[in-house]
């Protein structure tokens, strides 16, 4: 547990940002100290906004002299309460959303050097400014702020053509726990010169240090975009269509996302989607090939791909998209698949991996696990069936009670983790840890593990003044 801040700590830390810029009233914190789903409350000292790296690392230097635990935040859209400051009021919220600042594009070497404040969308959007790619796609993305989605190595929809977050970074600036400010931000593409320090702050939750702005990779933009809604009987046919398609489309291929039918009903329903094939399917994939060549080409491949898999006895129907518009119309299907659950009552949401030899036996043993607890129950697993990571959520009965449904949340979640383990899988793909998991940290770590990642805390951050509670048990 840390220590109340002072009064003489709170005003030397309001000094900085300016007074405007911390916040202290219940009322100007409340959107700092709770997350999108409403799970995790927290109570703060202070909510500061700092403007610059300079600020960040006077307000570190501070806290780390004074014993003050720090949380940082940039978009407040983390899933598993990383971001949350804890009940105790002791803490100090780090939030770093004006800093905004795009301090860099470089078209020859295709980079783009931000401030860790920059929205995801923003960041998109310039690269198209300047006829280039940034290919990382989340449905929060108009919200999200790269300090957080390099903190949590978010993934999206696609990673299976360029990799997560830590792979579409080249360097990074952050601030220490001390204050110190490590400069890395290097836009080199090879550097084999020691430890890739960087890949110790993508995916640390803010636990070791702050990242404050980072080099960012750049792609050739896209010039030809092929998508199709198809039609599957099983998981099993899915992925046998995913591997013809990565086989026959190699890079081409950036998205192939796998959709329950209850999913597309709850779309329609509650999201204005309309179906798009005239029958009904069990399944369904999204399937996405794309080029930074104006060949034309895509949708004749695709649609050789899709005529196969149709003559194999794996496709039922599809469509392929005629217009950007239908495009969106797909697509829009696929991103409102977790807000429409909110519309079904009470979800249990498990953002999980297995290997792709191990995805459609995961979801047939997950569904059974899940009905053997609450028979009545819906399974509404979606996602990036190519790099193996289902959203696994469950939604309350129809017209059953939220509160009795939930009261099984726990003995759920341990039958879906349990097939999770069993199939050498992760409970954690790409929302990471946060407090949601972090007890369970024990259970999936080898004591080996834990121990070097409790040693690099301490190495970083030996007063453990840096998002305490989060991660590490």
């Amino acid at each position: 547990m840390t220590a109340q801040p002072s009064a003489d700590t709170l005003r030397r830390l309001a000094q900085i940002t300016g007074v405007a810029y911390a916040l202290t009233e219940p009322e100007a914190m409340r959107p700092y100290l709770t997350e999108p789903r409403q799970r995790w409350h927290g109570r703060a000292a202070m909510v500061l906004r700092p403007r610059s790296t300079a600020e960040v690392a006077a307000v570190l230097e501070i806290a780390h002299e004074t014993g003050t635990a720090i949380v940082p935040q940039s978009g407040n859209t983390g899933l598993v309460g990383g971001q949350i400051a804890s009940e105790s009021g002791h803490e100090v919220v780090l939030v770093l959303d004006r800093m905004t600042a795009i301090r860099d594009i470089d078209t020859l070497n295709d980079t783009m050097t931000v401030e860790a404040g920059v929205t995801l969308a923003a960041v998109q959007q310039q690269a198209l400014a300047v006829d280039r790619l940034f290919p990382l796609s989340l449905a929060s993305e108009g919200s999200c702020r790269i300090g957080g989605v390099l903190a949590t190595n978010a993934g999206g929809v696609a990673v299976l053509a360029y990799g997560n977050a830590r792979n579409l970074c080249l360097g990074l600036e952050v601030v220490l726990a001390d204050g110190r400010i490590w400069s890395g931000l290097n836009r080199l593409r090879k550097d084999n010169t020691g430890y890739d320090l960087k890949q110790l702050f993508i995916g640390s939750e803010g636990t070791l240090g702050v990242i404050t702005a980072a080099v960012l990779r750049l792609f050739p933009a896209i010039r030809d975009r092929a998508t199709a809604f198809v039609a599957l009987a099983s998981p099993a046919a899915a992925l046998d269509l995913f591997t013809r398609a990565r086989d026959q489309a190699a890079g081409r291929l950036t998205a192939f996302e796998l959709i329950p039918r209850i999913g597309l009903d709850f779309t329609i329903r509650h999201a204005g989607c309309r179906d798009p094939l005239h029958q009904q399917a069990p399944w369904y994939a999204l399937v996405e090939l794309t080029d930074s060549a104006s060949s034309g080409t895509l949708e004749d491949s695709l649609s050789a791909i899709l005529e196969q898999a149709v003559e194999r006895g794996l496709v039922s129907d599809a469509a392929i998209a005629a217009s950007t518009a239908q495009i969106n119309d797909f697509w829009r299907i696929r991103e409102s698949l977790s807000e429409v659950q909110r519309r079904e009552g009470a979800s249990l949401k498990h953002d999980v991996s297995v290997p792709l030899s191990n995805v459609a036996r995961f979801i047939e043993d997950a569904t059974a696990a899940v009905l053997a607890v609450d028979p009545l129950s819906r399974p509404v697993p979606f996602g990036h069936l190519g790099d193996g990571n289902i959203h696994f959520n469950i939604s309350q009965p129809v017209g059953g009670d939220r509160a009795r449904f939930l009261a099984k949340a726990d003995a759920i979640t341990a039958r879906v983790y349990e097939v999770v383990l069993a199939l050498d899988g992760s409970i954690s793909a790409e929302h990471g840890i946060g407090q949601m998991k972090r007890a369970l940290m024990p259970s999936i770590k080898s004591p080996v593990e834990l121990a070097m990642m409790r040693a690099v805390k301490q190495a970083l951050d030996p007063k453990g003044l840096l998002n305490p509670g989060k991660l590490l048990p």
